[in-house]
């Protein structure tokens, strides 16, 4: 199975480690073209308004809406802005794929990273280390949206349909549980 990864900034060189290491091959996506030749898409972390911009530049933002119609989408820190109804800041122009309104870097700055283990939630995994690097909160999750592990009782992982959004970064500390999960539930 081929999944992509959104390959314009951020870290997403560590999600195909992951996705590989699950037995999928990763590909980079950069262009709507890309999008054609995978299963899921993985939205990385990274810097959001930054991210936001280079899909309008890359006039990703229609592509990703009708393959996310079909396919399922991960996205981890910045990836969960992008995938938000709306976010606190109006230079990041959401992809509307989650029901769920964000803050920004409401964890803190970058110094104020941290990991910690989170509570999942009706599932039957273990416990989950979460990496939270200037992470997203969520403020508001709209009905359909489950929740899937939380932290300090507030959601962390959450998802919403086929997609699935994190606050945090499985992919620093090679957490697999999130990506297998979302892309191959059938192995869970």
């Amino acid at each position: 199975m081929k999944i992509g990864v959104l390959a314009l900034q951020g870290d997403f060189m560590k999600h195909g480690k992951i996705l590989a290491e699950l037995g999928a091959r990763p590909v980079w996506i950069r262009y709507p073209r890309d999008l054609e030749a995978v299963e899921g898409l993985v939205l990385p972390g990274g810097e959001s308004t930054t991210m936001s911009k280079l899909l309008t530049r890359n006039q990703l933002r229609e592509p990703i809406h009708r393959f996310a119609a079909t396919y399922p989408v991960l996205g981890t820190c910045a990836g969960m802005i992008l995938m938000a109804r709306r976010v606190d800041d109006p230079r990041v122009e959401p992809l509307e794929l989650v029901d769920m309104d964000v803050t920004r870097n409401a964890y803190g700055r970058q110094v104020h990273s941290f990991t910690d283990r989170l509570e999942l939630r009706n599932h039957h995994a273990g416990p989950v280390s979460g990496v939270f690097i200037r992470a997203p909160k969520i403020v508001r999750l709209g009905t359909p949206v489950q929740v899937w592990a939380v932290y300090e009782e507030a959601p962390v992982a959450v998802q919403d349909g086929r997609h699935v959004a994190l606050s945090f970064h499985p992919e620093l500390n090679g957490e697999l549980y999130f990506h297998q999960r979302t892309f191959f539930p059938a192995h869970d």
